[in-house]
């Protein structure tokens, strides 16, 4: 609100559109300057004067009941709010909205469809995995904040040769009941097997293919060893998922698509956009400067490609999405560039709304972990590990806490969580128990912490809490808070338009940080008139952190 408001002055002032100058209005690094910011470094040219000289010039005709100044320094016009004003407004806001507070209704009436999460069967659920389930269900939450209707997609990777491997793997050297009573990690030591078998004997993989060829053709025992191998697989996601607080509206994996491919091929092939490579049939897409899209290999088998565009035809003719978002590693970012551009030749209009949202990997030593050599970093043991020394933590600090087994999960698994979700997407991250579990630093426990702190100091002074008004004493000793508490609405916005959750876990850090700086240097629960004021910034940041918290997909405990 108090952007544009700037941003109007500023418009009226220069004769220019209001739209143009918002995108221009900066918040100063530093709170001393002010609280918004417009630069006049654009506006030399034009007016063929220094940018000092423009903004004193126009600093002098601005003026607003909300800004208690606006002054010209260097080359910017800053601005900064009337504090006991913005600061009752702010917090009357947030008392009144709750977790509201931010909410818009930008998506309402649209539907967006996330594929998120994608695990690939008869694997354990790795380290790897971690990234495209966090951000993808913190994206979710943001979109939902914004009004979108969001249907969540697990794509689960249930087809394709490394089946055939695992069959014939299990054939050869798997006994039944070893990989009933430990199904997992017994398929995956096949797996991993079959593969350092493989590297001295050439005939195990045309073996494996001849596996793969028998399930897709309906063989009954092929088709039976699979349909275990799925079952019991989903059935530890779940557990896995549950602990997370992930859900989904569909687990329509690869093999859901077996029947909806044919129609793909025929519609390419009936548009003639179908081209021989190498006995292969390929989309071309030279006039993008873009390798060719495979569709059907030499032999009649069809592609990742062509199973995608299945996928993305039935998903916008069962769900009717504006958007269809693809929460997946930015090492596939040529398959999506290629699968956009495949279903716009075909006269698809609505895959302008297709969009791959990467990210980087999840390294070891440097490393990519690998399932073919068994270096997998499974997430399940970690989260346990992470809620064990959460455990232990509380056990010490505070052994009387009635609900301690649920707090310890909390704050475990949101330890794991926001250790991902604090790093931007793009960046590749370093697996490292040690800084995942740490307890203070920018780590979710640190913001759990001050979330239960203010919690703590609402419960002692709880009668005394008599609404949202603040002196102007008050709200400049917090006006890093309150100044933080306004642009929460802004983090979320860039947060869902750039689809990065970072900026979420950025921004309760900083408040955090904030709030314990104020909890250190003010008397909060001291009986004086201004009480109730202080009271209510407690409860606005206490509000406001755990909305912050649950928007990464984190709880906030109330006691610790």
């Amino acid at each position: 609100m108090y952007k544009s408001i700037a941003a109007e002055l500023v418009a009226k002032a220069l004769n220019k559109p209001a739209e143009e100058m918002t995108h221009q209005i900066e918040r100063p690094k530093q709170l001393q300057h002010g609280d918004y910011a417009f630069p006049c470094f654009s506006l030399a040219k034009e007016k063929r004067q220094s940018p000092q000289n423009i903004a004193a010039e126009l600093a002098t005709g601005l003026t607003h009941e909300v800004f208690s100044s606006i002054t010209a320094v260097g080359g910017y016009v800053n601005f900064t709010l009337h504090k006991k004003l913005a600061g009752s407004s702010v917090l009357k806001d947030i008392l009144q909205q709750r977790a509201a507070y931010g909410s818009t209704t930008i998506g309402q009436g649209q539907t967006v469809t996330i594929d998120l999460s994608s695990p690939n069967i008869a694997k354990p659920f790795s380290m790897g995995h971690l990234r495209s389930t966090v951000i993808g269900n913190s994206i979710s939450l943001l979109l939902e904040k914004q009004g979108y209707d969001v249907v969540r997609i697990n794509h689960v990777g249930d087809w394709g040769t490394q089946f055939g491997k695992l069959i014939c793997a299990y054939e050869k050297w798997g006994e039944e009941g070893k990989v009933r009573a430990n199904t997992i990690p017994e398929l995956l030591k096949l797996y991993v097997r079959f593969h350092e078998e493989a590297a001295h004997n050439e005939q195990l993989e045309q073996e494996g293919r001849d596996w793969f060829r028998k399930l897709e053709q309906g063989d009954a025992y092929a088709n039976k060893l699979w349909s275990w191998f799925r079952d019991v697989s989903m059935e530890e996601f779940d557990r896995v998922y549950k602990l997370m607080g992930v859900r989904f509206d569909s687990d329509a994996g690869e093999a859901f698509y077996n029947d909806k491919m044919e129609r793909v091929v025929e519609e390419l092939e009936q548009k003639e956009l179908l081209s021989l490579s190498e006995g292969a049939q390929v989309v071309r897409l030279d006039e993008f400067e873009l390798p060719p899209s495979l569709i059907k290999k030499k032999d009649g088998a069809t592609l990742y490609a062509t199973r995608d565009l299945a996928a993305a035809i039935y998903r916008k003719e069962t769900y009717k999405f504006s958007k269809s978002l693809y929460v997946v590693g930015h090492e596939q970012s040529l398959h999506f560039q290629q699968l956009k551009l495949v279903l716009e030749k075909m006269g698809y209009e609505w895959a302008e709304g297709i969009t791959h949202i990467p990210f980087g990997m999840v390294l070891q030593d440097g490393k990519k972990m690998s399932t073919r050599k068994g270096k997998l970093v499974l997430l399940d043991k970690v989260l346990e590990q992470a809620i064990h020394l959460a455990d232990a933590n509380i056990t010490e600090k505070n052994p009387g806490l009635a609900n301690k087994e649920e707090v310890a999960r909390q704050v475990g698994v949101g330890a794991v969580l926001f250790h991902d979700l604090k790093h931007e997407r793009i960046h590749d991250i370093e697996f490292s128990l040690e800084d995942m579990l740490r307890v203070e630093g920018e780590t979710g426990p640190y913001v759990q912490y001050t979330h239960a702190r203010a919690s703590t100091l609402l419960a002692k002074g709880g009668e005394f809490q008599d609404g949202s008004e603040v002196d102007e004493e008050t709200a400049v000793a917090a006006w890093p808070i309150l100044s933080l508490l306004l642009q929460f609405p802004e983090a979320i916005a860039n947060a869902g338009t750039n689809y990065d959750p970072s900026r979420i876990a950025k921004y309760v850090i900083d408040l955090a940080q904030a709030f314990n700086s104020y909890y250190g240097k003010v008397r909060i629960l001291e009986k004086d008139e201004k009480l109730g004021a202080r009271l209510a910034i407690v409860e606005a940041v206490a509000s406001v952190l755990e909305e912050g918290l649950r928007l990464l997909g984190i709880h906030a405990p109330r006691q610790m």
